[in-house]
């Protein structure tokens, strides 16, 4: 996590001025477009918006405390005009610079981020890296909005909307790894921002043709990181993205890529605990011979 902590260090010392993601991707060793997507997944919010949040949480300070003239302080923290400081300070404290000078005005705060490794629940991860030939993911599908924290209620709906019929139809399809039902997350919204979408799936992997009525997504050759948990659900399934976006790829020479992220789960009778894998697209750096 070392990693990630000194990123966040590098934003707090520039908040006063131009804040290099690229630089930031550099430090947890890995591409931007892959920092954008972790970051997103473990603070549940685009890195623009953390940073956003932050200059406008120090520079409420700097407006309360009233010595300066709201476009000098809008300037010192990278702002080119009041104007477009006025609306970012209200989109974050929901009121402008000058409501906010008067007594017994509420702000916001957003805190500086900590990432440590805290997980619950889960007695083992492991992973491996397998190389699959082209397959078919054919099921049912979704469009759902993305929701960070709590129950996902499209999912829900959409899960509960799926015949039992129809999930014995898409268990007897599966035919290869990952095997069973299978939950799908694909086409995500680049920066997977708190109400942006993806398209979301009840499927199987296999070879075969889709029914009738059934969504069928061609899944290329190539190579996949299998994360593998046990543990009390749903803790154990949330600790394996945590470890891919926080541990995993910042130590090895991979990058995820876009494609299907698939979970594989099966659950003991009490429904209480769980065996999940979760399979995530991947392709190796140049520190890896990619022929």
């Amino acid at each position: 996590m070392d990693q990630w902590n000194r990123a966040i260090a590098e934003i707090e010392n520039h908040l006063d001025g131009h804040i290099d993601v690229s630089a930031l991707a550099r430090l947890v060793l890995t591409t931007e477009f892959h920092f954008r997507r972790i970051f997103s997944t473990l603070a549940g919010m685009p890195i623009s918006e953390y940073i956003r949040r932050r200059r406008m949480t120090v520079a409420a300070a700097a407006i309360l405390e009233g010595r300066e003239k709201i476009d000098t302080i809008a300037r010192s923290y990278g702002y080119t005009s009041p104007d477009s400081f006025t609306r970012a300070f209200k989109t974050v404290h929901g009121l402008t610079p000058e409501q906010a000078r008067r007594e017994g005005a509420t702000l916001l705060s957003q805190p500086r981020l900590t990432f440590r490794l805290h997980v619950e629940g889960s007695s083992e991860i492991s992973y491996r890296i397998v190389r699959k030939d082209s397959f078919k993911l054919v099921g049912r599908t979704a469009r759902v909005p993305i929701i960070h924290h709590g129950t996902n209620p499209a999912m829900v709906e959409f899960e509960e909307s799926i015949s039992d019929t129809d999930y014995a139809t898409i268990e007897n399809l599966s035919d290869q790894e990952p095997l069973g039902v299978l939950a799908v997350c694909d086409n995500i919204a680049e920066d997977r921002a708190e109400g942006s979408s993806m398209n979301y799936g009840i499927a199987a992997a296999t070879h075969r043709s889709p029914p009738t009525g059934h969504h069928c997504t061609e899944v290329a050759a190539g190579t996949w990181l299998v994360l593998s948990s046990t543990g009390v659900f749903p803790q154990a399934v949330a600790a394996m993205w945590f470890q891919a976006g926080a541990q995993w790829f910042p130590s090895n020479p991979y990058r995820l890529i876009p494609g299907p992220e698939i979970v594989q789960a099966s659950y003991d009778p009490s429904g209480s605990r769980v065996r999940a894998e979760l399979w995530l697209p991947v392709k190796p750096t140049s520190r890896l011979d990619v022929a």
